[in-house]
């Protein structure tokens, strides 16, 4: 800062518009020099109080804090790039384990179906094994009805034929016969 001081002091003297002036210039007169003086014992003032020094050290002092700021906000980058890999580590794990779950449900659901299916022939078989069961016996039972009636048919028409082609000395006879032989098959 210093090195710009006396450069600008003597440019200052030096230049146009302080030899354009009328009279002698160092004089007080002389508008031109009262203001080199006022300049001057403005820069002594401020060299005084060591302005420059003082202007010098806000100015490294706000480079250090911006410095800081730029290695606060690398680190908070860096921060932030290793927070979001974790981040997408984690977002694969746990699409790979949904995947996992998923491929798992379908396996068991297709399980299930199978299951499903094999209790469901299962009970066709129980049902139809049932109704073979009921149509065998509902046919036994036709057939049981039929022969029934087909031997209470045929005794009632044999009735009628002996009834027709006998007479009383043969039913009497017939009677007797039969108590004959029930009564040796009794004792």
């Amino acid at each position: 800062m210093r090195k710009l001081i006396i450069p600008t002091a003597l440019a200052g003297s030096l230049a146009s518009p302080a030899l354009a002036a009328s009279g002698p210039f160092f004089s007080l007169g002389n508008t031109d020099f009262v203001v080199l003086l006022g300049f001057l014992l403005f820069l002594a003032v401020v060299v005084y109080f060591k302005v420059p020094g003082m202007l010098g050290k806000m100015l490294d002092k706000r480079s250090d804090d911006i410095k800081s700021e730029l290695d606060e906000a690398r680190a908070l980058r860096e921060e932030a790039q290793a927070l979001l890999a974790s981040y997408e580590r984690k977002s694969q794990e746990v699409s790979e384990q949904a995947e996992r779950i998923i491929a798992h449900a379908k396996e068991e659901a297709q399980i299930a179906a199978e299951q499903a299916k094999a209790d469901i022939a299962d009970s066709i078989k129980r049902r139809l094994a049932g109704a073979e069961s009921q149509i065998a016996s509902a046919e036994a039972s036709a057939i049981k009805e039929v022969r029934d009636r087909a031997a209470s048919v045929a005794v009632s028409a044999a009735r009628e034929v002996v009834a027709k082609q006998m007479s009383k000395a043969d039913a009497g006879k017939l009677i007797d016969d039969s108590i004959a032989q029930v009564g040796a098959k009794l004792h």
